[in-house]
């Protein structure tokens, strides 16, 4: 049996399940909003939910696409005995979610955050190129229309920043001094670039796409600003085998299976920007008709 941890709406958790209901392969699809409670039934963990219920060791392969395994904790009214019962509960808890990560699985939810800063110096220890960057409380040192600032947190959304509206926050060139000192800031060398890459990654393999983001001016900085008006070129691309190489390396270090990986070419070099172990890898397959649904499918 198949467990799959999704959120609500992952339109491509639903397009992997199409395949494994064409390849016949018995799954449970888990949603962030269920609530299990963790039984013993016959000496073995069994776990329950208003949707689902699975015994543990049914279970045989895991994909965690995205939010979790929540659990339902049992509370009492003596203090005392409420605080040694919730640390028991959490033991259970941490039980099944460790368990499951030692079986066949892509990604985990123990690791589906990545430190940016943190994920640089180990691009840079397989031999990565990756552009010059630096923290700092103010401008002092940026290059001016030289250097980009961009967010150190892997999610670019600001929710409800404005008038119940979300935001993005954008990879942005510097063009002009701060006054003041600011939070310690993520600045980078700015990379004239010949195209982006976009590579998913799986279990060894890689599927990568050239995205011609720099001919539009809406785009040239950072391609996930769509122009929907006039959409950038994008085609299939191969990264040199040494390349792909040295992300199998970084990956493995990174303990991943999974992920999706920034690349910018310019001249003769691959510049490495970030990855992304839970990224969208949807438009890639579609685009370039790599049917990685298919390949997530069968690999589980």
């Amino acid at each position: 049996m198949i467990l799959i941890i999704s959120d609500n709406n992952d339109i491509s958790t639903t397009d992997v399940i199409k395949w494994l209901i064409v390849l016949e392969k018995k799954f449970i699809r888990i949603h962030e909003d269920e609530i299990f409670e963790i039984k013993i039934i016959e000496k073995r963990f069994f776990l329950e939910s208003s949707s689902n219920r699975f015994f543990l060791d049914d279970i045989s392969s895991v994909w965690y696409r995205r939010g979790g395994l929540n659990f339902k904790r049992i509370r009492y009214k003596n203090n005392s005995i409420n605080i040694n019962m919730n640390e028991t509960q959490h033991w259970l808890e941490d039980y099944v979610k460790k368990k499951l990560e030692t079986i066949k699985h892509i990604n985990k939810e123990s690791n589906s955050l990545v430190n940016k800063l943190l994920v640089l110096e180990e691009a840079e220890k397989v031999g990565l190129d990756v552009p010059s960057y630096y923290l700092a409380e103010n401008t002092d040192n940026v290059i001016l229309g030289e250097t980009i600032v961009k967010t150190i947190a892997g999610n670019a959304m600001l929710e409800s920043f404005y008038k119940n509206s979300n935001g993005m926050m954008f990879t942005s060139i510097v063009e002009e001094y701060e006054n003041e000192d600011f939070f310690p800031t993520f600045f980078q060398e700015k990379i004239e670039k010949d195209f982006e890459i976009r590579t998913f990654y799986l279990n060894g393999k890689c599927w990568s796409i050239a995205i011609f983001s720099q001919n539009d001016e809406q785009t040239k900085v950072d391609f996930r600003n769509y122009n929907y008006e006039k959409r950038n070129k994008n085609v299939r691309y191969n990264l040199p085998n040494e390349i792909e190489e040295k992300v199998h390396q970084l990956m493995q270090l990174l303990d991943l299976n999974c992920g999706s990986l920034d690349f910018m070419k310019s001249g003769e070099k691959y510049y490495f920007l970030e990855v992304n172990p839970i990224g969208q890898f949807g438009y890639l397959s579609k685009i370039c008709n790599y049917s990685l649904e298919k390949e997530i499918a069968e690999y589980l």
